[in-house]
């Protein structure tokens, strides 16, 4: 077999949906399997991808394990060459997959591959590629050197923001969003490290990878990454289990440090920690309180582009909800996109495509072509009649 895709999901079973629509375009003509991991939801997300998708091999979990243990479960399952982590908060261009195995059949030392990465506003992703997070390398970035001078190959490698984004190139991180890897090199330097429960564990199974001999790689295809659709990163418990992720990479891959460079490190680390969470609950008692930031909660506007019978439907959604909206019938002529010039500087719009008619590959392409930063990619899928936006899913 060719290919083994993994998808670990919790609580986002539209998401999945969506990203299995795009995954089996994407695969076709393709030797694969497809798992989904589901670390115990409570939406229902088992039962509803049960229904839908037949072909998927779904694992549900008795407890939620985290995103490494989940992998890991499907990777002693695959059977695959070549073994692809996807998150399930993303959608893949057409020609995605096939792009990254021909890469990877011409180049026998490559052992993981990522992409380029598009936010849910048309931005390229900067973890699109990284450079390892060594002591100084993240001093950089805690202390903004690595924002301010973004072309510095010293103090930019923390995104490798000095290579170009339309080549391929050697990273020395790829994201688990999108991470695929080769199986040999899998079995030879060993799975996901599970004491990394959520982030941080394809940082270092990217350092096991260079280590190892292999080399990493960045390919300049498409996903679309709706960027911590899955997790809540506003909560308490991410932050605990980010900055945690973060100690557990430094204190395993640079303990022989001396201690007059590891102390301040560690504590840098305690203090964003801590500064994240003192945001965090400021942010609740000014709501509590009554204060609303109007600059945190825009106006939303919806522009709804597809079929006559993807319009009629929508029209009725958008007066059962009371949604501004807007609605661009696309014909067999060339689709003239509306230019937002007279978008509001507080008001976000969402762009809801109709994905019998347009490819994701080229959802991702128009969405990129906008100008306007707020203005974000939305998906309608005329068979379960459901809406899917970075903040919203409408039935």
């Amino acid at each position: 077999m060719k290919l083994s895709v993994i998808i670990v999901s919790y609580n986002v079973k539209f998401y999945v949906e969506q990203c299995l629509h795009s995954l089996y375009k994407a695969i076709d003509g393709i030797d694969a399997e497809v798992f989904v991991v589901d670390n115990h939801s409570k939406d229902d997300t088992v039962r509803y991808i049960r229904r839908r998708f037949k072909k998927v091999k779904l694992i549900d979990l008795n407890n939620n394990l985290g995103f490494a243990r989940a992998n890991n479960i499907a990777i002693n399952q695959a059977r695959g060459e070549y073994i692809l982590l996807l998150n399930p908060d993303t959608f893949v261009g057409e020609k995605t997959i096939c792009g990254t195995l021909d890469f990877m059949d011409s180049h026998q030392k490559a052992g993981g591959i990522g992409v380029c990465m598009y936010n849910s506003d048309g931005t390229v992703a900067m973890e699109s590629r990284r450079g390892l997070p060594s002591p100084l390398t993240a001093f950089y970035k805690m202390c903004g050197l690595c924002s301010r001078y973004p072309r510095s190959k010293r103090f930019g490698k923390y995104y490798m923001s000095y290579l170009p984004w339309d080549t391929s190139q050697c990273i020395e991180v790829v994201s688990g969003a999108y991470f695929m890897l080769r199986r040999k090199a899998v079995d030879e330097v060993g799975m996901l490290d599970e004491d990394f429960f959520m982030y941080g564990e394809d940082i270092d199974l990217s350092y096991r990878l260079l280590k190892g001999g292999w080399e990493n790689w960045y390919l300049p295809l498409p996903i679309l990454h709706y960027k911590g659709e899955s997790t809540h990163k506003s909560s308490f418990s991410y932050v605990h289990v980010f900055y945690r992720a973060m100690l557990i990479f430094f204190r395993k891959h640079y303990a022989h440090i001396s201690i007059c460079l590891s102390l301040p490190i560690t504590l840098a680390i305690y203090m964003s920690a801590f500064m994240a969470l003192m945001k965090i609950q400021t942010n609740k008692v000014r709501k509590l309180l009554g204060f609303v930031d109007r600059r945190n909660c825009p106006d939303r506007r919806y522009v709804f582009i597809g079929s006559k019978n993807m319009i009629e439907r929508c029209h009725q959604m958008v007066s059962r909800k009371g949604i501004v909206a807007d609605f661009v019938h696309y014909g067999h002529d060339k689709l003239e996109l509306p230019s937002f010039d007279d978008l509001k500087t507080n008001e976000k719009v969402y762009v809801v495509f109709d994905t019998d008619l347009f490819g994701f590959e080229e959802i991702i392409d128009k969405l990129h072509g906008f100008s306007h930063k707020n203005i974000f990619v939305g998906t309608y899928f005329s068979k379960t009649g459901i809406v899917i936006t970075p903040n919203d899913i409408l039935r």
